[in-house]
């Protein structure tokens, strides 16, 4: 495990839409839209997917979680655009980012359960769990002064790897095997990192 923390894939996405994304922010915060409103929206729209994958179409719902992926990151440009001083926005954002999360995952749980597949619903939730624990560990890092973001499972690979897994059902279980694994990966080489660091301190 290493003690780099290299550009991941996040920063190459918002170096190459940072422009658009930003004119866009701006846009919207003319319009009077609150940043936190978009956010909420972005939830609401995870939830009405995680209904309909829930009942097994899962490539409309894989539709319906593509077009909420702009507001993920509309809501910080409408942040920006307004000059948000507070920090509630962040900590609201990184929040609902778990309930879609959980959402999504308790969605494929239940439909696994109705199909009477509880492997698949294991996997599902080993998922979740490595999701979960990459998102805390970062967290609590952060308390302790750390700033991680090592691993390459983070939050838009993860939702990446689930919009492939939707759009296309024959890929779900591999998706599920590689989100189980590579998540719960991420978060002990998170863990490490901070172990390490922490230690050099001591």
């Amino acid at each position: 495990m290493t003690d780099s923390q290299p550009v991941i894939f996040a920063d190459r996405v918002r170096t190459l839409t940072g422009n658009w994304v930003g004119r866009a922010g701006l846009a919207v915060h003319k319009l009077g839209i609150h940043p936190d409103w978009i956010t909420w929206a972005g939830l609401a729209l995870v939830a009405l997917a995680a209904l309909v994958i829930g009942s097994g179409q899962f490539q409309w719902g894989g539709v319906l979680l593509l077009l909420g992926v702009p507001l993920d990151a509309l809501d910080g440009a409408v942040a920006r655009a307004m000059q948000r001083k507070d920090k509630f926005g962040a900590v609201l954002d990184s929040t609902l980012d778990r309930y879609a999360d959980g959402l999504i995952f308790g969605a494929l749980c239940y439909h696994f359960a109705v199909q009477n597949q509880p492997g698949a619903v294991l996997l599902a939730l080993a998922a979740l769990a490595g999701a979960f624990a990459v998102s805390y560990v970062r967290a609590r890092a952060g308390e302790a002064g750390l700033s991680v973001r090592i691993g390459l499972f983070d939050r838009l690979v993860r939702l990446v790897v689930m919009l492939i897994a939707l759009l296309v059902p024959a890929t779900l279980m591999a998706a599920l095997w590689i989100l189980a694994l590579g998540t719960n990966f991420t978060a002990l080489q998170r863990l490490w990192f901070v172990y390490k660091h922490i230690s050099k301190e001591a």
